[in-house]
Order: structure tokens, then sequence, then C-alpha cells
């Protein structure tokens, strides 16, 4: 089964984004934990996670993809934005536990000059202090394309943040397709030699969830400027050796394009057309 959808809004509550996401024929889902610039999430209601729950069970819809606020910088210079990065995380993932068993994305941060090496260090700290061993939400890294001084451009950045923290159980990596093609990894013309590189320096059983986005620019470009499946320099033919890879095509695949729900929907018809069972 082909596991796709979107982001949906959350400020109508968890049923509501159950119902937004299977009208558009997806069957699973991101959301933001509270607005994407930070700030004080919106209280759960536990009655509508209750009906959520049911719905989800209903409906077959997959594995949730939570993403962390824009805003958070784990390894950020000035320690009080570090602390706002810990304290965000942390109520997210005790949120989490209302939905449990999913996923828990985030941009593991911007160095802003201090290097490299700091940052992993930064990060690696404040996942040792958030991740608990109870918790049954995995964290997830996402991959970055390398503007600027963004930690993440490589699967050995990543790697090397894995190896910090004590839980490592609890860690896995989201791959987006803009960012990785945008980084440097040719999956238009060697998706097996990504995956294989990938698997050499992280291991594939940490890859969770795929952010399925075409790139306005071209490969190694270092800019994140997504655009609509097809669109763009990765192009259709590559999607559908994407969602088809036996090491991929069991993963939520999370749609982060440029579109309203009438323009998702299409994408996932069209996407769904393109599976192979």
């Amino acid at each position: 089964m082909l596991y796709i959808g979107n982001h949906v809004s959350s400020s109508k509550g968890y049923l509501a984004m159950g119902r937004e996401i299977t009208g558009i024929n997806g069957n699973v889902f991101a959301f933001f934990t509270r607005n994407p610039r930070g700030g004080k999430a919106k209280d759960i209601d536990e009655e509508d996670v209750r009906r959520f729950l049911a719905y989800k069970t209903e409906h077959r819809i997959g594995t949730l993809v939570a993403h962390a606020p824009y805003t958070l910088n784990p390894c950020a210079a000035k320690p009080e934005l570090r602390e706002f990065a810990y304290n965000i995380m942390a109520d997210d993932l005790r949120r989490m536990e209302y939905t449990p068993g999913n996923l828990y994305n985030f941009h593991p941060g911007s160095h802003v000059q201090q290097g490299v090496e700091v940052a992993i260090g930064l990060i690696g700290e404040l996942l040792n202090n958030v991740l608990n061993k109870d918790q049954t939400t995995t964290v997830l890294l996402e991959t970055m394309s390398g503007k600027g001084t963004e930690v993440g451009r490589s699967f050995e950045e990543l790697q090397a943040i894995i190896q910090q923290v004590d839980l490592d159980s609890h860690i896995g990596v989201c791959l987006d397709t803009c960012h990785v093609y945008s980084a440097g990894y040719d999956i238009v013309n060697d998706l097996e030699g990504v995956l294989k590189e990938f698997d050499r320096v992280i291991g594939i059983d940490r890859l969770r969830a795929v952010h399925l986005n075409d790139s306005m620019t071209p490969l190694g470009s270092h800019k994140d400027r997504h655009e609509k499946i097809g669109n763009g320099s990765i192009g259709m033919e590559a999607f559908v050796r994407i969602i088809n890879h036996p090491q991929l095509k069991h993963l939520p695949f999370i749609l982060e394009t440029p579109n309203d729900n009438a323009g998702y929907a299409h994408e996932i018809a069209v996407l769904r057309d393109a599976y192979h069972e």
C-alpha cells in the first residue's frame, strides 16, 4: 500500500486533520505541532484524540509525521535560543505520546559560524537531554540542502549527530528529495547508489519517512526551492522510481509541494496510479 499525504493544518484538531487527508484520498499526513514559527501550542483535547485514533484505524491512516517549528535551532550560538529549542521539543514529545508510535521530524539547525563540529555536539546534547527511554515517538533528523550554515547537508553529518545520542534507538532520518538532490545526491540518475551510500554511512533501517518534493534548482545547487511533482529538475520518472523502490515503498511519503488541496489531490492520484503493489 502506498502511504501518501501532505501537511495539514493542526489548528482544528486531530480528527479534522484525519478527515481532511482522507478527503483527498491520502492515508498519511504531516502536521506542525504548533505554529511553524514557534510559540505556545494549542491544548490537547483528549476526546478529539480518542475519536481520531478510532478514525485512523477505521480509515487505515498510516504513521503520522509531526514537524517541529522552523524556528528551532538546537545548535544556535545563543544559549537562550538553544533553551527555546529544548523547551519546545520537550513539550512536543510529551504531547506526541497522546498519539503513540509516530514520528517527530526536525531540521538539525544552523551553526551560525560556530563550525559544524561544535553544532553537531550541541544537537547531540539537546537530544540526550530531551529523549527518554519510555517514549514511543521516533525523532527524525531531516536531510538538508546545505544552504548557508545548515547542518545535515550530508549523510556523514547526520550520522555524526546520531553517534552523539545515547538513546539512538529513538532516532531516525527523514529524506527530503528536494534537499538531498540540491545537496548533491543524484537521486535522478543514481537512486540505487544514493541509497547504498545512505546504508553505508547511516544504515537504511534508520530511514523512516520521505518528504516528496520536486526541485526548482539543479543538482548540487544547495538551495531549498520546492516544486510540484514532475515540474522541476527531479522529474516524474524519478519519483515513480522512488515510490516503487523496495527500500522506500513502505515508508510514509509526505508532499511538501507548493499546492492547495486540489493540487495535492492531483499529485496523490498521479502517484497512486504509478505505484506498484
